[in-house]
């Protein structure tokens, strides 16, 4: 069984060419990517044992998603085929002063619809080591909520690692329950929280003085913020936030901070330029710190290895981030130079 499980969902991502506007071409370019198996594929491409729990209906678009993440060594053993859609989500990449927009399809989604008992999670979690959630699933629909909650407490049954992304997607919670209302609920489960500082503000309601429309970062808020979390969720060890400055849609400042018993810590911050696609970088952050705090006695190596590697994702088209181990460490040893490599 794998050591490295997440839950979720993965979507068909349709994605207009370039810089286009939506439909500005009669083409789409079809991939596949969503928030949790974006985690699952970076763990396998860096080389762990990595599995991806969903549901996907038995028709063709089904069976491409299985394809795609077999394709990187996740294993699909515990997906389960049912319902009747994969969620659809529209991309197109801003520039410059215009931003990128998502558009999603994803009502009555196969995930959506799956209930608590679909999963054998005594089986999903034998030898598993790590569980990987995202405050996006629960948002789903309240049948998703229960499944994401059930998903929790048997990984703690297990003595499983819990990490969460708290992901606060605005345009998902319409079945009646607000962010918080579930997600203070899950949250009290999980070991290993992931954010920025909206999904803290509108996932679980916890707030401190930080303006996030400026663009400007003052990381004092930052240690209050991470702070005030871990002392609402007492049985969180560590709470991770990312921190973006976002000057325009192809440049951004980058960097995170992490709070545990050890102290605040706050990562090198990358001016990241000509971003090719940031769609994902907020999951290849969270695998990353996965990664870094299984592979590293150090907490700022593993905290650095997290922010290298997402800032890196910035330069690749599509969710998945497609970089190696080898990769990362050399940027975070200093080489962001991006000379050809012979």
């Amino acid at each position: 069984m794998a050591e490295y499980v997440s839950l979720g969902e993965i979507m068909l991502r349709l994605k207009s060419p370039g810089f286009e506007r939506l439909f500005q071409s009669p083409v789409l370019e079809a991939t596949f990517g969503g928030g949790e198996a974006n985690v699952a594929v970076a763990l396998a491409n860096y080389g762990l044992d990595a599995a991806f729990v969903t549901a996907l209906p038995d028709n063709d678009i089904g069976a491409a998603a299985l394809r795609e993440l077999r394709s990187f060594s996740v294993d699909t053993s515990h997906i389960a085929r049912s319902g009747e859609r994969v969620g659809i989500y529209f991309l197109e990449t801003g520039a410059n002063q215009r931003p990128s927009k998502v558009v999603y399809d994803r009502a009555g989604s196969s995930i959506a619809a799956a209930s608590p008992g679909v999963f054998d999670w005594d089986r999903i979690f034998e030898g598993a080591r790590w569980f990987h959630i995202t405050g996006i699933t629960p948002a789903l629909s309240e049948s998703a909520a229960a499944l994401s909650m059930a998903s929790v407490v048997a990984a703690k049954r297990h003595g499983v690692t819990v990490s969460c992304d708290f992901n606060y997607r605005g345009k998902l919670w319409k079945y009646g329950k607000s962010a918080p209302e579930v997600m203070r609920e899950l949250v009290r489960y999980v070991d290993v929280g992931i954010a920025n500082e909206e999904d803290c503000q509108k996932s679980l309601g916890v707030s401190v003085d930080v303006d996030v429309a400026t663009g400007e970062l003052d990381t004092a808020k930052y240690e209050a913020l991470s702070a005030e979390v871990l002392r609402q969720f007492p049985d969180m060890q560590s709470i991770a936030i990312t921190l973006r400055e976002s000057r325009s849609a192809d440049r951004n400042g980058w960097s995170a901070c992490l709070r545990d018993e050890g102290g605040f810590r706050l990562s090198r911050r990358y001016d990241i330029t000509d971003i090719v696609d940031r769609v994902g970088g907020g999951d290849s952050f969270a695998s990353a710190l996965i990664y870094g705090l299984n592979a590293y006695e150090d907490r700022q190596q593993s905290l650095e290895f997290a922010v290298a590697a997402s800032c890196l994702k910035h330069s690749i088209s599509g969710d998945f981030n497609r970089v190696s181990v080898a990769e990362v460490e050399k940027l975070m040893g200093g080489d962001a130079s991006g000379r050809v490599q012979r």
